[in-house]
């Protein structure tokens, strides 16, 4: 009897051992399929809350970028393959020497020109489409608005290129004269461009820049300064670049050899404004010719007319 009640609690035991170990093993997965589940649902909030994060940043971006320039890199992208090499080269250094404008690319830039093209063609016609213009004459308008849409981006393009290059030639003597004292109280060429494009924000500290970022990617500093000529199409800028590789490949002192510099940019521009003043009165003529004189011809012989009138009249 005693044996058998052992057998009993015995088996009572093991009973109560594996129910214990199933409800145990039953909350343990319940418990772990929930952190599973909120994991998964915390995943996906904080997906949608980065959708939506890259929504706002999306639109907050220019009209531009949203939508013309996608527009223009995907009919760009179809121009570029029937476009000349030479002339994508061409383009690549134009935009390069207008500053990137927009970070846009060759491709779309010819892409926005054949939209420029298209749609102001296509403004024209339906400006004049119920007109009482003659079907040549609507043609005609269409045509011209498909031609200034093609040659404005490369008047715009140009434009921008020479406010460019001026904006670095005003700014060049000022840059060597700091350039200038910094070497002179014993900086190196390298610390002295740091120490420039610290203090100045400009088109031609902003090139500087770009020659450290080559240099410190390993690009001796003549190839750099020589990419920076390149970028900027200035002839100032690359005869200072050509001395200053001159000067380190003869061992001259750079001090000496940027204050000559500066001073030889400064007469030129000098040179340059005295040039423009000569040419002020012969610019003047037209407007005098066309707008002040015909004023003063009436203001003047304006009451004497109808003397004269009157006059000839008897």
């Amino acid at each position: 009897m005693v044996g058998m009640g052992m057998d009993v609690q015995t088996q009572i035991l093991v009973v109560s051992i594996l129910a214990g170990l199933a409800v145990f093993m039953f909350v343990a997965a319940w418990h772990f399929s929930r952190r599973e589940e909120e994991a998964r649902i915390r995943q996906l909030f904080n997906s949608y809350e980065t959708v939506l994060r890259m929504r706002d940043l999306e639109l907050q971006k220019p009209f531009f970028e949203r939508t013309i320039q996608p527009l223009a890199e995907k009919v760009g992208t179809i121009v570029g393959r029937l476009a000349p090499s030479s002339n994508m080269l061409k383009l690549q250094q134009q935009l390069i020497m207008a500053g990137e404008p927009a970070g846009m690319s060759p491709v779309d830039f010819l892409g926005l020109r054949l939209l420029s093209t298209v749609g102001l063609a296509a403004l024209m016609t339906l400006l004049f489409l119920n007109s009482n213009l003659t079907p040549m004459n609507k043609f005609l308008f269409a045509l011209a608005g498909g031609m200034f849409g093609y040659l404005y981006p490369n008047i715009w393009l140009k434009g921008r290129i020479r406010r460019r290059q001026s904006a670095i030639l005003k700014a060049l003597p000022d840059v060597l004269d700091m350039l200038t004292i910094a070497v002179s109280a014993g900086l190196g060429f390298d610390a002295a461009l740091m120490r420039v494009v610290d203090k100045w924000q400009n088109p031609l500290t902003e090139e500087l820049q770009k020659v450290l970022y080559e240099m410190r990617m390993g690009v001796p500093r003549a190839d750099a300064l020589r990419h920076l000529a390149e970028r900027t199409g200035v002839p100032e800028v690359s005869s200072f670049v050509a001395i200053i590789i001159q000067a380190e490949k003869l061992g001259s002192s750079i001090a000496d050899v940027l204050q000559a510099q500066a001073d030889t940019v400064r007469e030129r521009r000098r040179q340059w404004a005295e040039e423009q003043v000569r040419k002020a009165p012969v610019k003047m003529l037209i407007p005098l010719i066309l707008f002040i004189f015909p004023s003063l011809f009436v203001v003047i012989l304006g009451p004497a007319v109808p003397r004269f009138l009157r006059s000839f009249g008897h």
